[in-house]
């Protein structure tokens, strides 16, 4: 979507609803209460949408109007401005004007353009690098999309949210009791026994890193002794999602337009987990308790037995049409600044290569073991985010195992941060960090914690001056937006 002057455009969201509903132009104008021309105008945003045939569309084709405010267009400029810098090669990059003209007019072709994109970067390392091109064989050679990538596109664009998941989960939380105050340990493993007949066994603690092992002969799903109360209930969720909704994921990936097996397979976990997490935290029983709680990550743990994690990752999945929680990011980072696990339901974006910006407190919550970290920071588009970070330890249960340790993130626009317990005390209309998405597409041009100058900006070298950042860089000549 874009907004000039206030005025919305959305051109080709209609027309992707429109061929959806396999209507041609003339009969969708005639549900409308429209001329064909008319109509066709505002599909190729010569006209702007009005309120009055915002109402028509909506009730044309049953959808929210809050559904028009997707924020997709938004991430798709964000990933083609980094894809197109990262693939300069010392050629003229695409003004911001012309990638966001690319995004609202052609979202199809820029879609296919970050596709190559991957693409070319895969191939690039595997060319880089003598060890994984000597141990590539056969089908693995042909597969030039990294699997992880691959998948956290298709969750990227679907704003984390899973309707049909969501929903049968829901309703399968409500049959067995989940929600209702009871264990859901006992809950899940009873009905396994009953619906699947699977017994569920504990193991002795080994050295290995293994959570769960099901045995489908046997019908035995085997969980290590040791695993937090959290973890291994959720666990026991996966593998009963598995079973339940095999059907479901199977739907859900046959259309999810994923190319490779690997890709595939990586997505199928990722389902079950969301999966999951949906069985433990009902959609709306959930929804309803994290507005009450002002979205208290530490309140909603006790209440669902659940880790900060689980919590928040889904608080960021609140996104069910006609019925939308506070849309979240959330992001888990390791010491080495790695981005492990990145969701958005916001305008925020994340760096698909490199660090994350070093102003962001995800990165402060490590210095300070267990304390909830709040934040006001300010993105380079004038956005405001309010930003929670805590570290995390996942103990292994050994001492002959190493503990894992992680950063987690989460944050909402501030136009929603009254609405969470951690804007008491922030002044949410005073000074605020200014964060980027990383250093090398970052537009600030005074920042002295800059790692190293953007790929698509000329930089200036003072020959008689020393500054904390060695350089300056030219602002950017990017005419308005048309």
């Amino acid at each position: 979507m874009r907004r000039q002057r206030d005025k919305l455009y959305f051109g080709p969201k209609i027309r992707l609803l429109r061929e959806q509903q396999r209507l041609s132009l003339e009969a969708c104008a005639a549900r409308l209460q429209l001329s064909p021309s008319y109509l066709s105008q505002i599909e190729t945003n010569q006209r702007p949408v009005t309120a009055r045939v915002l109402i028509a569309l909506t009730r044309a084709f049953g959808i929210d109007p809050a559904d028009f405010e997707s924020d997709g267009e938004n991430r798709l400029i964000a990933d083609l401005r980094e894809a197109s810098a990262d693939l300069a090669l010392g050629a003229e990059t695409p003004t911001l004007s012309e990638l966001k003209l690319a995004a609202a007019t052609t979202p199809t072709l820029a879609r296919q353009f970050l596709s190559l994109h991957r693409a070319y970067r895969s191939l690039d390392q595997r060319l880089k690098t003598l060890d994984e091109n000597l141990g590539l064989h056969g089908h693995d050679a042909a597969e030039t999309l990294l699997p992880y990538e691959e998948v956290r596109d298709f969750f990227h664009y679907r704003n984390n949210y899973i309707d049909e998941l969501d929903r049968a989960a829901e309703s399968t939380a409500a049959d067995i009791g989940i929600g209702g105050g009871a264990a859901p340990f006992a809950l899940l493993g009873g009905a396994l026994q009953q619906r699947f007949g699977v017994t569920v066994e504990r193991s002795e603690p080994t050295r290995t890193d293994l959570f769960r092992r099901y045995d489908p002969a046997a019908r035995r799903l085997t969980l290590e002794r040791d695993l937090p109360e959290p973890t291994r209930t959720f666990q026991l969720a996966v593998q009963f999602a598995e079973l339940a909704f095999a059907g479901l994921i199977d739907g859900v990936l046959a259309g999810s337009g994923l190319k490779s097996r690997g890709a595939r397979d990586v997505a199928r976990i990722g389902l079950a987990n969301y999966a999951a997490g949906a069985l433990l935290m009902p959609y709306r029983h959930f929804a309803a308790a994290a507005a009450e709680l002002r979205h208290d990550i530490e309140q909603l743990q006790r209440h669902y037995a659940a880790s900060f994690e689980q919590v928040c990752h889904r608080l960021s999945t609140l996104q069910r049409p006609g019925a939308h929680g506070v849309p979240f990011y959330f992001v888990r980072v390791d010491q080495a600044g790695n981005i492990t696990k990145r969701h958005s339901a916001t305008r925020f974006q994340f760096a698909r290569f490199g660090g994350a910006c070093p102003l962001w407190n995800i990165h402060e919550a490590f210095g300070q073991p267990g304390r909830i970290m709040v934040q006001l920071a300010e993105m380079p588009d004038g956005i405001r985010y309010l930003c929670i970070g805590r570290s995390i330890v996942k103990r292994s249960g050994s001492y002959r195992r190493p503990n894992r340790h992680y950063a987690i993130g989460i944050g909402c626009e501030i136009a929603h941060a009254r609405q969470l317990v951690y804007s008491e005390g922030v002044p949410l209309n005073g000074p605020a960090v200014p964060i980027g998405i990383s250093c090398r597409i970052c537009e600030r041009t005074h920042c002295s914690q800059r790692a190293f100058p953007p790929i698509d900006r000329p930089l200036v070298v003072p020959v008689n001056e020393r500054h904390v950042v060695p350089y300056a860089l030219q602002a950017a000549a990017d005419p308005p937006a048309p």
